[in-house]
């Protein structure tokens, strides 16, 4: 087992398309090599604001090319509901 390090957070990311009504979409699973967890997530939007949770904040707009959205933000709330799957 992995030791827990403040500050540093691993995952091992997979990455998939699948079609959605005709739309490609990209479905995301992270597992935690600490603890085998593995989350799954229903698109990108999700597993990013995931990410941004768990690391307590977001990237300035101008780091990010203003995709990242802050905490609190309707995106980060959706994942907090039935997103993850």
């Amino acid at each position: 087992m992995v030791a827990e390090q403040p500050g540093y957070l691993a995952y091992l990311l997979r990455l998939w398309q699948v079609n959605d009504d005709g739309k490609p979409v990209w479905r995301a699973s992270l597992e935690s090599p600490r603890t085998g967890e593995r989350l799954g997530f229903a698109n990108l939007d999700l597993l990013f604001a995931f990410l941004e949770e768990k690391t307590g904040g977001f990237a300035p707009a101008a780091q990010t090319g203003g995709l990242r959205q802050p905490p609190g933000s309707p995106l980060a709330e959706r994942a907090r509901g039935s997103g993850l799957v």
